[in-house]
């Protein structure tokens, strides 16, 4: 069973939907922690409730993100994770930081990458026209949102839609893909091969698995 680490740092509803997966055992995996920079983000409840140690490591006081990063590796390795997940962790990494965790290091982003890197991507999305949307998970580089990604979700938007609107529908199926990938990880199906996502040993392409398709 594989060890899972979680970094957060607001309500963890993807915390959730991975912990529940590892409940019923559709993940053979258990979230050992979860860490947020926010020590009143309630995903720290979630994983309390769940039997997972809930860690609060706060950025504010550090000299620079590298020192603070660097205390974030030394927390999350008392864990000794086989998979680090982001889950709405919002600080940019270091380069050190990724490459300490490379092939091992998941985040999902609300965009059908690489459209949208960054924020406010729902609202981008409904003001350039698009009829589609979506979420996309992927393995994590150095370039912000930019790592291969694994597996995306597609939505509608809708004449009407406001940001708010998209992002319902773009949770929904966060929850939905979030922990499957996570389930393929910790059945040994999923790897990293530089700028490539490996499924079974098959390279996905650059939008990831292919969306009309299942799991088997």
């Amino acid at each position: 069973m594989k060890s899972i680490v979680v970094l957060i740092s607001g309500s963890g509803s993807n915390l959730q939907a991975i912990l529940d997966a590892c409940s019923a055992g559709f993940i053979d995996g258990k979230v050992t922690a979860v860490l947020s920079n926010k020590a009143k983000a309630f995903g720290l409840e979630r994983a309390k409730k769940a039997g997972a140690k809930a860690l609060v490591l706060e950025h504010k006081g550090y000299a620079d993100r590298a020192a603070y990063d660097q205390d974030l590796i030394a927390t999350i390795d008392q864990h000794q994770p086989d998979l680090v997940v982001l889950a709405g962790f919002m600080r940019i990494l270091t380069p050190e930081f990724v490459q300490h965790y490379q092939g091992r290091l998941l985040n999902i982003h609300p965009s059908l990458l690489p459209k949208y890197q960054g924020l406010n991507t729902h609202q981008r999305a409904i003001d350039a026209g698009d009829t589609e949307h979506g979420c996309s998970v992927h393995f994590v580089t150095a370039e912000l949102d930019g790592g291969p990604v694994i597996l995306q979700a597609k939505v509608p938007v809708f004449p009407g839609d406001d940001a708010d609107t998209v992002a319902e529908r773009v949770h929904e199926q966060e929850h939905r893909i979030y922990p499957l990938v996570v389930r393929w990880f910790c059945q040994n199906r999923l790897q990293q091969q530089s700028d490539k996502a490996l499924l079974d040993g098959l390279l996905l392409s650059d939008h990831g698995y292919a969306n009309d398709q299942d799991d088997e």
